[in-house]
């Protein structure tokens, strides 16, 4: 998520912030509950073994997301009639039973009138109270079961968690010509279908979008095919439910290809979005940059879908960014081409790694953060000396004021602690190894992780391991520490 700063000048360039588990395997057999096995004729539930999961509960909003289901896939057939502002949705999940399950329960919004659920074809009860979506199912652990949830209605957001100053409303927003998009971290997926709303629980996901003529419909994936006016997305890595994305509107699509032939494109509105579109055409020189530091693009398309919104965020393939007030067109020339590199490069570092739980934030933000002030520092020509120099002053306002970034506040989610001062930490452990050995670190943390979800823990490992020295001192001090350390 992109991080915008208030007007601080280095050199005169305004400098922006933007915003475990081992490697999947082939996933386990298991005995289903009484009347829930899917018999001899049921799915292969194999061919999704790349969404599997070890979920735990979220310690900072333990509201979201259930340890017990590990959700493998998403097939989500969507239907969104602007006059109405009603969606209508078929939501068929893979999952496994992570544990004995009494009941499955999911993230989902009361917004939704629920039109039928079935598990493994034989038809059961489904109930919305508060944010959740309740199934009645036994489900023995390490079991595989197929839940299918019919639903309609008009969507709804959720409050963010956070004192920011682009602030918005989380999940499905309906815009006041009918247009649709969200943006959901750290939750606010399950305010368009029933999703297991936490990071650790990463799946496959399939989405289909039927609109009106004239209309188009954009989703996180690669789009796989336009028939009439259904639009079909395919996301054959795993995703985090907050890194999923859609909007509806009417879009001008732009097409490019990126480094070795990677297929991009841009989703804009032809007015509102047209001085977005020289940076959007840039995307794959900020690739190139990215790939030489960090290692080969790790999915295969790439993108931007602009939004009504004053932030940004780096969903999956496409990434969802909105055009806030950069005060100048010199600060906008210089704040929007920053933070959508930093979102490139959360492509790397959040998304084909992602944190196993919100406390640590730090993992994608402050890798990000740091990718985006090398490269400005770079086009600008910044040294590193004077970067840290100014880096270290707002590293210390921020510790005062919003404490250390390895312990966030729940009341105050991706607030600026968790982008500088783990990007400031990065760069000494940057210094102590040098270039060649610090971006080989950064390459193969990157790359090896690729699919999985990590913590604190295992960087602490992977760095101690990679470089042969013992950082742990050095990571937890800047991590647990309310001031800057020397």
């Amino acid at each position: 998520m992109r991080r915008s700063w208030l007007p601080l000048v280095l050199s005169a360039v305004l400098l922006t912030a933007a915003c475990t588990e081992s490697k999947p395997q082939p996933a386990a057999g298991g005995s289903a509950a009484p009347g829930v096995s899917a018999g001899p004729a049921g799915p292969d539930y194999s061919v999704w073994a790349a969404g599997r999961s070890t979920p735990v509960a979220d310690p900072m909003y333990a509201n979201y997301g259930n340890p017990g289901v590990d959700v493998l896939h998403y097939g989500l057939e969507l239907a969104w009639q602007p006059d109405s502002k009603t969606l209508n949705g078929v939501a068929t999940l893979q999952l496994r039973a992570a544990a004995d399950l009494s009941e499955v329960k999911l993230d989902f919004s009361k917004a939704y009138a629920i039109d039928g659920v079935t598990l493994n074809g034989a038809a059961t009860s489904g109930t919305v109270a508060g944010t959740k979506l309740t199934v009645a199912a036994a489900v023995a652990k390490d079991a595989f079961a197929t839940l299918v949830v019919k639903y309609h209605g008009t969507p709804a957001t959720v409050p963010m968690p956070s004192h920011r100053d682009d602030v918005e409303p989380l999940g499905l927003t309906v815009t006041k010509d009918g247009g649709l998009w969200t943006m959901q971290e750290p939750y606010g997926a399950g305010t368009w279908y029933p999703a297991n709303d936490q990071p650790s629980d990463k799946a496959l996901y399939d989405i289909a979008v039927t609109v009106p003529e004239g209309w188009s419909a954009i989703a996180n994936g690669t789009l796989k095919s336009q028939d009439g006016n259904t639009f079909k997305y395919s996301a054959t890595e795993p995703v985090a439910s907050y890194l999923t994305t859609l909007a509806v509107g009417k879009y001008q699509k732009e097409t490019a290809t990126g480094p070795h032939g990677i297929p991009l494109t841009y989703w804009y509105r032809q007015g509102p979005d047209d001085k977005a579109l020289p940076y959007l055409r840039k995307s794959p020189q900020y690739l190139e940059w990215l790939e030489k530091h960090f290692g080969p693009y790790p999915f295969d398309s790439a993108g931007v879908l602009m939004v009504p919104s004053v932030s940004g965020m780096e969903t999956q393939q496409m990434i969802t960014m909105g055009l806030p007030d950069y005060g100048s067109d010199a600060n906008f020339k210089s704040g929007f081409e920053a933070d959508l590199l930093h979102e490139y490069s959360h492509q790397w570092f959040g998304d084909a790694v992602t944190p196993t739980n919100w406390n640590d934030l730090w993992l994608n933000e402050g890798w990000a953060s740091y990718a985006q002030h090398l490269y400005t520092n770079e086009r600008d020509k910044v040294t590193a000396k004077q970067w840290e120099d100014w880096a270290r002053g707002v590293d210390a306002r921020l510790r005062k004021n919003l404490g250390p970034p390895g312990k966030p506040r729940a009341d105050s989610f991706a607030e600026s602690n968790v982008y500088m001062c783990p990007a400031l930490m990065l760069h000494q452990i940057h210094k102590q190894i040098g270039d060649a050995a610090f971006f080989s670190l950064a390459t193969d943390w990157a790359q090896k992780n690729r699919g999985t979800t990590q913590d604190r823990a295992s960087f602490i490992a992977f760095v101690n391991q990679h470089t042969g020295k013992d950082f742990t001192s050095l990571i937890n001090t800047w991590l647990d520490s309310p001031t800057t350390p020397k």
